[in-house]
């Protein structure tokens, strides 16, 4: 498994569909998301703060969470696509309703 350093996360991307909820198809731009959606999958120590210390994270695996499109490095590990970004580039944690 991989490791993100200071305040990076691994998140495992959720496939957005391509269709609305009414049934209408999504093709060419209005298929691609503004926004990525994803599944954190690890994070990193947090970032090196004065005195040695290390912020909090604010994600923790498991956490639902949207972040912007153009701010992650994809990578390929064990077959899957994954990406790797910073904390900061999170947008949103996604509350998941009971």
């Amino acid at each position: 498994m991989l490791t993100p350093l200071h305040d990076n996360v691994i998140v495992d991307p959720v496939e957005v569909a391509k269709k609305t909820a009414s049934g209408i198809l999504l093709s060419g731009e209005a298929a691609k998301p503004k926004q990525d959606v994803g599944v954190v999958i690890a994070v990193g120590p947090g970032k090196l703060i004065d005195g040695g210390q290390r912020a909090k994270m604010s994600v923790a695996v498991g956490d639902r969470v949207i972040y912007g499109g153009y701010s992650q490095n994809t990578i390929t590990h064990d077959e899957r696509e994954l990406v790797i970004l910073s904390e900061t580039d999170i947008l949103a944690v996604v509350e998941v309703s009971k």
